[in-house]
Order: structure tokens, then sequence, then C-alpha cells
């Protein structure tokens, strides 16, 4: 089965992303906005029993952490994805590492990470050019304090839902 880690920010963070997300993002449908942390790995059964218990470690050994939103920014011209950037604090780029280092799942990623929210994705160049034009004018700013991460799996739908929670810093 295919697990990942991520953080789903506050209701009020999600609105602002699915205003954009349900034009925008093809997988409006499949997760919520959410921050990946780890992206999609296979798992079995039993494998993903002792990923649960390492998780459990790892968000005991991280702080509930304040999550900054900065502004709309995109990947091109890597790909014609727009999101909301994120401050890179040394909470989440923790959280990040411990999650994709060897001691876990090493990371295959071929793109450096780059904390974010996706609000738009799979765009045409022309569409990524008049949506990101006009989106990169808006004041997205927003700041709001994270204290738990999600164990999610992927139905076969390809929907998204939350395996288990795991609360930072708390035994």
């Amino acid at each position: 089965m295919k697990y990942g880690v991520a953080i789903f920010p506050s209701k009020t963070l999600q609105d602002k992303a699915n205003s954009y997300r349900k034009r925008y993002d093809p997988h409006y449908a499949l997760i919520p906005p959410h921050i990946t942390l780890k992206g999609p790995f296979e798992a079995s059964d039993s494998e993903i029993k002792t990923i649960s218990e390492k998780l459990e470690q790892i968000a005991l050994d991280c702080k509930p952490f304040t999550l900054n939103v900065l502004k709309v920014s995109s990947f091109k011209p890597a790909n014609n994805t727009i999101y909301f950037k994120l401050e890179l604090t040394p909470e989440i780029e923790r959280l990040h590492h411990a999650l994709n280092s060897k001691d876990f799942f090493e990371d295959k990623s071929e793109y450096a990470f780059v904390p974010h929210i996706t609000i738009g994705q799979k765009l045409s160049n022309d569409e990524h050019s008049d949506v990101f034009g006009q989106l990169a004018m808006v004041d997205v700013a927003h700041e709001e304090q994270v204290d738990r991460i999600h164990l999610l799996y992927q139905l076969e739908n390809g929907s998204w839902t939350v395996y288990d929670t795991f609360t930072l810093g708390e035994e």
C-alpha cells in the first residue's frame, strides 16, 4: 500500500487554499490542502507498524512550531505548479530531515525540499502564466501553530486518508 506523511493546516488556511484548488488543482478531490513531509512510499501491513512507531518517536522529538505562509510562488520552469510558499523554519526542516534520512526512508527526490501548499498544478503554459500573474499579487500572509503530523494512506480510488496522527513534543 502507498503511504505518505503530511501536515494538515487549519481550516482557515485550507479554505483559503481550496478557494484556488477547486479551479486549478485536479487533485482537489483526492486530498485536502497539506504540506508534504514525506512523499509517497510503499509499505506492507507489517512494515507500517514499525514505521508508525518510528513516526511516534520522531513526533515526540519535535516541538510544535509556527507555520508562516509568505506568498504565492511557482516551481516553473521545473513544472507548472503554483503554491503557497511557507517559511523554511528549523523545525519543519528538522521534521523533513528526520522523515527522509538514512535512518528512516532515505529521500530519493530529485528536488530540494520546499515547504509549500499546492494551489494549482498540471496547468498549461498559458494558463500558468495567467493564473500565476494574478495570484502573485495576492496577499496570502498567514501564521498558525502546528502541533501534529499525519501518516496517510492512499485508497484504491487515488484519494488519501489519515492512517494515524502524531502529536509533536508530547508523550
